[in-house]
């Protein structure tokens, strides 16, 4: 089985689409869109091979139910279930098909959101359209580099992000979660580096780790640090992006982890909103409010072609 692209790093240019079903009746063209976004990307690729265009496709758990019924359900494909802490929320957001689309290039970005949006028509509702962007070397909208924490072994990206035997029938298929998180940058900025860095768990400039004797229990690369039963880390693969609309005062970043379990992106969600142990939440969420959560199932390339195929 092969792979949607979700081993990719983040790129430089993203666009992230979420629609609702809004005619759940035309499952046809709905449907078609398994086989039409992959052929959009072939295409923009034999014309420009060299600008790296990918595209993600991935279906909700109540897309899942209406659209391929009879067929069996990746195990961990349910809706988010809000996760609250003593202060902070993860919310739980609605999303029935997304789209997940990577270019060197913007206007190739944009070209291919367009076409799947007009393959799309009316039969869907638009929930969430961010366009994303490469900030200096690889920075959120914090200052920090983002997405260090990610696999960097080829095979153990595909490893985390794609699942295996565990789930035969959905073997080479990912689960995803994304969340809009959106900044407060004006409490942000009265903080000293010193203690951005405590927050974060990483220098500001040079993106060394602090040491534990330096690093706070509650920094955010110590509550997302998670280890199976044997002490092995268990790690997801990133696409994070940072977002703005300056003239607003809107600085935020997208979230999206892929992973061959949803298990682990919920331990670490847990850690982060609720704390391990509980109180200990993830400082970062002092400056940084989640306002969406949305997990999807993202079908090998070959399932994408039987699902386009399925009779109604």
């Amino acid at each position: 089985m092969h792979a949607q692209d979700v081993t990719f790093g983040a790129g430089k240019n993203a666009i992230f689409l979420v629609f609702g079903l809004n005619k759940p009746d035309e499952i046809g063209k709905i449907k078609g869109i398994c086989e039409d976004a992959p052929s959009f990307v072939r295409s923009l690729r034999n014309r420009f091979c060299d600008d790296q265009i990918s595209c993600v496709v991935g279906f909700g758990s109540a897309a899942w139910d209406h659209l391929f019924k009879g067929r069996k359900k990746p195990k961990e494909l349910a809706p988010f279930q809000e996760i609250k802490g003593d202060k902070h929320t993860a919310p739980s957001t609605p999303g029935d098909l997304f789209f997940h689309i990577r270019s060197t290039r913007f206007d190739l970005a944009y070209e291919l959101a367009s076409l799947i949006t007009e393959a799309l028509g009316d039969s869907v509702l638009p929930i969430e359209e961010i366009h994303g962007f490469r900030y200096l070397d690889g920075r959120a909208i914090l200052g920090f580099v983002d997405g260090t924490e990610n696999p960097d072994i080829p095979d153990e990206r595909y490893d985390f992000a794609v699942i295996g035997d565990q789930e035969p029938d959905f073997k080479g298929g990912s689960y995803c979660f994304v969340q809009k998180y959106i900044h407060n940058m004006v409490d942000w900025n009265k903080l000293p580096t010193e203690e951005q860095e405590k927050v974060i768990g990483r220098r500001k400039y040079n993106d060394k780790e602090l040491s534990d004797e330096e690093k706070p229990e509650n920094a955010h690369n110590a509550v997302t640090n998670i280890s199976d039963e044997n002490g092995e880390e268990l790690k997801i693969v990133r696409g994070n992006m940072p977002f703005a609309n300056p003239s607003k005062g809107e600085y935020g970043t997208y979230f999206i982890g892929y992973a061959s379990t949803f298990t682990t992106t919920k331990r670490m969600l847990d850690n982060m909103f609720k704390g391990d142990p509980p109180g200990n939440y993830d400082r970062i969420l002092d400056f940084s409010t989640a306002e969406t959560g949305t997990l999807f199932f993202i079908p090998s390339l070959e399932l994408l072609g039987e699902l386009a195929a399925d009779e109604e």
